[in-house]
């Protein structure tokens, strides 16, 4: 049994997310391999270690004992497997990726030294549009990428890291609660057609009844940081401001400064997810494995 570190990490990573459901998405594998892998322990231990409940899941006493020695054993093949790959590779650089918005607003300088302590070695950041950052993935030029589109593909683990928030802004004062005919009074920087973000504010438009191709467009922009710029570089006007939709961490200092001003729109909030990729080849990586929780606990 001890051999087969494969089913306990499972059970362990179970334990963890405190879900079956959430397990699953860590350790790329399907739900129903990962409640065969459980059967399988329990089968082998003759005794049930994790009960279902509504809410999650529990560890029985049985399911505690093992947990604590499931966890001291994982710390062992750690702090081996970090000596392993001291020898392999004294000096690595860790390469991650990250779309415009991630890497330019979200990611601070200072996470990437937390994360070069972590590790030990270096780390490199790279900036591009997500598919790109999906392609270094697999081309194994990224250790580690974070996107704000969910390209999914079967060789990649896809970890949720949380909700983003999409806002009008404008360089001129404008209300913080907007309804959706006041939209068609705006000077609109646009995403290119196209975009994925195009798709997604498109597809909240469509949900609101509101027309785009109504909007008074002036230009489309490829990212985030042309869109906040071109807003920057608008002339202001109380009449018709200039506005686009951005992330609220991209504008976040010149919200608070007065430089900018955001909106909401009456009774909806624009929301999409970030998520952490990487390849199923690295699932049991160390240098992954800390690099992830890093970001995902938000000591980063």
């Amino acid at each position: 049994m001890l051999k087969d570190f494969v089913k306990i990490e499972t059970f362990l990573t179970v334990a963890r997310e405190r879900s079956f459901s959430r397990a699953s998405a860590k350790l790329g594998i399907s739900q129903p391999a990962v409640t065969q892998q459980i059967k399988y322990i329990e089968n082998y231990l003759e005794a049930k270690i994790i009960d279902r409940k509504k809410n999650g899941i529990k560890l029985t006493p049985e399911g505690e004992e093992f947990y604590s020695i499931a966890t001291r054993l994982e710390k062992c093949i750690n702090s081996l497997e970090r000596d392993i790959l001291k020898i392999i590779n004294k000096q690595i650089t860790f390469r991650l990726g990250a779309s415009f918005t991630i890497g330019s607003y979200v990611i601070p300088g200072e996470c990437l030294n937390r994360i070069s302590e972590s590790i030990g070695n270096d780390v490199n950041l790279s900036i591009d549009v997500s598919e790109k950052i999906i392609d270094g993935i697999k081309d194994k030029r990224f250790d580690i990428g974070l996107i704000e589109v969910p390209l999914f593909h079967e060789d990649l683990i896809y970890r949720e890291w949380f909700d983003d928030e999409l806002v009008i802004i404008s360089n001129s004062p404008i209300p913080k609660v907007l309804r959706t005919e006041e939209l068609y009074e705006f000077k609109w920087i646009c995403r290119e057609d196209g975009s994925h973000t195009r798709k997604l504010l498109g597809d909240v438009f469509e949900e609101l009844g509101v027309s785009c191709k109504s909007f008074n467009m002036i230009s489309e922009v490829s990212n985030t940081t042309a869109a906040l710029q071109s807003v920057k570089r608008a002339n202001p006007d109380d009449e018709k401001p200039t506005v686009t939709i951005i992330s609220k961490h991209a504008v976040a200092e010149e919200v608070y400064k007065g430089e900018l001003y955001e909106a909401r729109i009456y009774g909806f909030t624009m929301i999409r997810k970030f998520y952490i990729v990487y390849s199923k080849d690295n699932k049991n990586n160390v240098f992954i494995d800390n690099v992830v929780n890093l970001i995902i606990s938000g000591k980063c």
